[in-house]
């Protein structure tokens, strides 16, 4: 995964400016995929050279913002990606470090670390829970999306979103527990 993949999904939900696509990004894919603004808009740069996206001024002489549309070349490039394989990655967590650096040394008291943590991931939480209430409110039915499939992309839009409740979740429960055995 690059961020060129997820700038290329991004765009052609919604084209738009790169301060939009940033805004965008810190409210959804950023949940998965981090990236500065400074990141988002130099990938736009690469994204407009190598023919994948096009851009447009608009608004007054100064300080012209871009819009950015997908071209075919870059929706061909998103298609080849997503129907490739990929193996899953291993977790990175430096807290895992710290819990066994912990238990190797006998010291100091992970504890308040963990507890931290614990209201990080419940933040987050209640972050996706709002985002699930607003974005899919109970009775909802699938929208239509703009290249017309009533229902499909909602549907797999929902599914991203409960796989980070359902993780968080998960993760809450193990630290708990954890923090229950300390």
């Amino acid at each position: 995964m690059s961020l060129r993949h997820a700038i290329l999904t991004a765009l052609l939900e919604k084209p738009g400016s790169g301060a939009e696509l940033a805004r965008r990004f810190d409210r959804s894919f950023g949940f998965f995929w981090p990236a500065t603004h400074q990141q988002i808009y130099r990938e736009l740069g690469v994204l407009e050279r190598d023919g994948m996206v096009r851009s447009t001024g608009r608004g007054s002489s100064r300080g012209r913002a871009k819009d950015y549309e997908v071209l075919p070349a870059g929706r061909s490039e998103l298609a080849d990606w997503t129907g490739r394989q990929q193996d899953p990655r291993p977790v990175r967590e430096e807290l895992m470090i710290r819990l066994r650096a912990s238990a190797v040394l006998g010291a100091p008291d992970i504890g308040p670390e963990l507890r931290r943590h614990v209201e990080l991931h419940r933040r987050q939480l209640r972050t996706y829970l709002d985002l699930k209430e607003r974005t899919f409110p109970p009775g909802r039915t699938g929208s239509t999306s703009r290249a017309g499939d009533t229902g499909r992309g909602s549907r797999l839009q929902r599914a991203v979103l409960e796989a980070g409740i359902v993780f968080e979740q998960a993760w809450i429960e193990w630290a708990e527990d954890t923090l229950d055995g300390l």
